[in-house]
């Protein structure tokens, strides 16, 4: 039924978006800035010639000099404008990353810190300590916007090498973007509506934040106000969710349960103010469903239950350049969204005998609050502090993740454009939920950077 009510209203919407679409600016492409790690854009391209009207376009022979007619006929006539022509970027940096962990995580996440990898027991990754070096960092994307009778039509297609997944650990290729965007409308991979990159703060450390909302969803997405300073949009997105069993992961009726999901996660936000200063305020709701494909004749566990989330997040200008960046997300059944939460829903005992577990949305709380600061057009600062914690039900186990702290403070150097290097001090603890573990990691980090970029077409 949500599925249902939410397509409708995006098909009504996309049908009017299309009858104004010759007249709607859908601004500038990539307005805002992506992430931390991108740069603008230098624009390259040769001087476009301008070619004046023939003023004697008659076939009649040219009038002698000095007559009136000459006098008149000879002043330069104004050129007619250009059409808008087609644009193509390439842009992108190589990065290289070296540190030290003085602790222990998760092999496969050697090179951030994640506070979900860190131990849930003494020694479980081995003895701290240890040197890495890579390159996975490095991005490469192109932009195009074509002219078309209904607007601009852009497309964005980017990369990195920084694997996760079945490719954790590993320099390979990642999907960042891919989507088209028309008048009102995208569609295909990018930031999820719920999140807001601009939170992301200046510094070195890949994985970012753990109590920020950070997803790059595919979406269906509709924008009725979408430039620099204002923005309000919708989105329908690939739903997902993963389950902690805990302590009764063996139990046989559990066995054939199946999560399924019958309709798409819907989305919105809107954001009010200025390119430095905004206030963002933005919602989800999920509906996840698990299926029994092995019942019983006395219990039968097929469930649902409703996810939701509200995010509220702002950028502070102060003095010229210096930002204060800050979100608070709270919800249920949000983890997927997170930027490093364990698992969605949990198992919670019921009183009925037909049902007796069924899965619980687990609450999250998220906090991000970072200060940039630039002392020079060579040197910034970036410092801040970040916070997830998880209300775990009892049937989870006792070294099931409960918190995870994050916090950074680093010094950046410019010496010419488009090139950093920079040093950055790292902290990361995870708590467990009942059995008191508590683990803190501490590495130091230094990366340099090179961007790249070039665009043809276009304006001059």
């Amino acid at each position: 039924m949500v599925a249902t009510v939410a397509l409708a209203t995006l098909i009504t919407c996309f049908s009017c978006g299309l009858l104004s679409a010759q007249t709607y600016d859908p601004g500038p492409l990539n307005a805002s800035q992506p992430d931390h790690l991108a740069q603008p854009i230098a624009s390259v391209g040769g001087a476009e010639g301008v070619i004046f009207a023939d003023a004697n376009t008659s076939g009649q022979e040219a009038p002698a000099p000095g007559t009136a007619e000459a006098s008149s006929s000879s002043v330069p006539q104004s050129p007619p404008p250009d059409k808008e022509k087609p644009e193509f970027d390439i842009y992108g940096f190589a990065m290289m990353d070296m540190g030290y962990d003085a602790g222990q995580i998760d092999p496969k996440w050697f090179d951030v810190v994640r506070p979900t990898k860190l131990p849930s027991f003494r020694d479980e990754f081995g003895h701290g300590g240890n040197f890495y070096v890579g390159v996975r960092q490095s991005r490469f994307g192109v932009k195009a916007k074509v002219p078309t009778a209904l607007g601009d039509l852009k497309t964005v297609f980017e990369f990195e090498l920084f694997g996760v997944g079945v490719d954790a650990g590993q320099t390979t290729f990642r999907l960042r973007h891919a989507y088209g965007e028309l008048g009102q409308f995208l569609a295909g991979q990018t930031w999820s509506p719920f999140m807001d990159p601009d939170v992301f703060p200046n510094s070195i450390e890949y994985w970012g934040p753990n109590g920020m909302v950070f997803f790059r969803n595919v979406q269906l997405r509709w924008q009725p106000v979408h430039n620099e300073n204002h923005q309000v949009m919708f989105a329908l997105e690939r739903p997902g969710a993963s389950a902690d069993l805990g302590s009764v992961a063996d139990r046989d009726i559990l066995q054939g349960v199946k999560f399924r999901f019958p309709a798409p996660d819907l989305s919105g936000r809107v954001r009010y103010g200025s390119k430095r200063t905004y206030i963002q305020i933005a919602g989800m709701l999920r509906y996840i469903a698990w299926s029994d494909t092995a019942p019983t004749a006395t219990t039968n566990l097929t469930g649902h239950t409703i996810g939701w989330g509200a995010h509220v997040s702002s950028n502070i200008g102060l003095d010229a350049k210096d930002v204060f960046k800050w979100s608070v997300v709270y919800g249920h059944g949000v983890e997927n969204y997170m930027n490093d939460a364990p698992v969605d829903i949990a198992p919670k005992v019921t009183s009925n005998t037909n049902r007796p577990i069924t899965g619980d949305p687990l609450p999250v709380l998220g906090i991000v609050a970072f200060y940039d600061r630039y002392w020079s057009d060579k040197w910034s600062t970036s410092i801040g502090y970040s916070l997830v914690n998880i209300d775990d039900v009892p049937l989870q186990l006792p070294n099931s993740y409960r918190q995870g702290q994050y916090g950074l403070v680093n010094l950046l150097y410019y010496p010419v454009k488009d090139v950093m290097a920079g040093g950055e001090f790292q902290w990361g603890r995870r708590k467990n939920f009942s059995d008191g573990w508590v683990y803190d990691d501490y590495r130091i980090q230094l990366s340099f950077r090179y961007n790249f970029s070039f665009k043809v077409g276009g304006d001059k």
